[in-house]
């Protein structure tokens, strides 16, 4: 089962090499990984996509917890969230194939970002499966290049998760509520 984990961590340098490590040394191939900062510069959001079974999955957040820097881990595959892709995907498109293919954008409701005398570059933002669905479509007039940015997620409703920045390393005291922690201002 997809897992998708939300994991805040310092904006630190390396931080990402000792998370994306952490699957590497647990076996876990991880299927998507975005990561960009938050409303606090401090603070990096990590989306990660992992296909693990209950067990393995705690075993993750409890790894990832483990980490130096990780300030939260959230599993939020059970819960109601709001999940994007995003992709850019170049295909052959004749004269004769043009508005074909421009209406198939159309109805996945995609916007085309360049035209070229043999091509248009599509842009399509959504769930997974409606990137998808529009890759199958445009197959038959030839995909001659597709790039994904991984999926980004939030919970939906009003909760916010993002932690403020501990200090001297006390994410575990922060993420487990205690009220004794100094936090950065």
């Amino acid at each position: 089962m997809l897992n998708t984990f939300v994991v805040y961590v310092e904006n630190k340098p390396g931080v990402l090499t000792r998370v994306a490590s952490l699957f590497r040394r647990r076996a876990f191939n991880i299927d998507s990984l975005t990561v960009g900062r938050t409303e606090k510069p401090e603070v990096s959001r990590m989306t990660i996509t992992v296909d693990a079974d209950y067990d393995q999955a705690r075993r993750i957040e409890a790894n990832l917890y483990k980490l130096v820097n990780v300030l939260l881990v959230e599993n939020i595959t059970q819960e109601a969230a709001i999940v994007r892709d995003l992709a850019m995907i170049k295909v052959a498109a004749t004269h004769e194939a043009r508005s074909h293919v421009l209406e198939l954008a159309s109805v996945f409701r995609a916007r085309v970002v360049d035209v070229s005398p043999e091509s248009l570059t599509i842009e399509i933002t959504g769930a997974e499966d409606k990137i998808d669905g529009l890759l199958d479509v445009l197959r038959p007039y030839g995909v001659l290049e597709m790039v994904r940015t991984g999926i980004v997620a939030m919970r939906r409703g009003s909760k916010s998760s993002v932690p403020l920045a501990p200090v001297n390393g006390l994410a575990q005291a922060a993420a487990a509520g205690d009220e004794d922690v100094s936090y950065s201002v």
